[in-house]
């Protein structure tokens, strides 16, 4: 009867450190399977990388022209906006982010796993702090107002 071969390398072996399991390659396998997957992606971004340069490449007058959405672009690219874009842009980016912080506040102050203890001891104080902050809010933003930021003209 022959032994299979998992059977002898089940036995452990002698070391100078001591007696030691023998070594097992199919403990290896799932990092063989990783290194694969990395090997194909790897290989796949060196395929879309360099076929561009395999493939015949003949520019033109119209395939180097700028497209803007089907239509013939019009006057220089490099034209001045008006300031109003920027601006709301950047109100719109204050607003949202300062409103973000809002978040965490509601969903610990109104969350039936909060704490009572936390309620007890932060709670009024933490609510102070937030009209506060809305209040800072509602100054910057009757600021923005009247300054005519919001005004598009």
């Amino acid at each position: 009867m022959a032994v299979p071969l998992l059977a002898v390398t089940d036995l452990p072996v002698q070391t100078t450190a001591g007696l030691e399991p023998a070594f097992d390659l199919v403990t290896y396998y799932p990092l063989f399977i990783f290194l694969g997957f990395v090997l194909l992606f790897a290989f796949g971004i060196l395929v879309a990388v360099y076929t561009p340069f395999l493939k015949p490449k003949k520019d033109t007058v119209v395939k180097l022209m700028p497209y803007e959405s089907g239509m013939d672009p019009v006057g220089d690219a490099r034209m001045q906006f008006d300031i109003k874009f920027y601006l709301i842009a950047i109100l719109f980016l204050v607003f949202d982010v300062e409103l973000l912080f809002l978040y965490p506040w509601a969903t610990i102050a109104y969350s039936d796993n909060a704490a009572p203890f936390w309620r007890a001891e932060f709670g009024r104080l933490v609510f102070i702090e937030i009209l506060v902050f809305l209040l800072t809010l509602g100054i910057a933003y009757i600021y923005a107002w009247r300054k005519g930021v919001f005004a598009w003209r």
